[in-house]
């Protein structure tokens, strides 16, 4: 192989890290949802993360809510848990709107 060989290789090479870079940095600046890539687009979500909160640098206190009932895990750390099940989700005119930077 020749000198040109290789510096068209590594110049391909460069070309296609930097498009996984730019989609990585896509995706990450703008979310899945935002992209179009979501897979519920135009259903109804039955399943959604209500609250979240940090507890210690590795483990996080979630709140999810499913078909109207609430679930309160923990995970991070060695395991998951579930810490209460079957909590019923207040009425849609009781919840306070979504802060900022209440999500994760």
């Amino acid at each position: 192989m020749s000198l040109l060989d290789y510096i068209r290789f590594f110049l391909a090479l460069g070309f296609v890290l930097g498009l996984i870079g730019l989609c990585a940095w896509l995706v990450r600046r703008y979310g899945v949802e935002r992209l179009g890539l979501a897979m519920n687009v135009g259903k109804n979500p039955r399943l959604r993360v209500v609250e979240t909160r940090v507890l210690d640098g590795r483990r996080r206190l979630i709140l999810v809510r499913r078909d109207e009932v609430e679930h309160l895990l923990v995970i991070g750390g060695e395991s998951d848990m579930v810490v209460e099940t079957g909590i019923p989700a207040p009425p849609a005119d009781q919840v306070p709107a979504e802060q900022p930077g209440a999500g994760p």
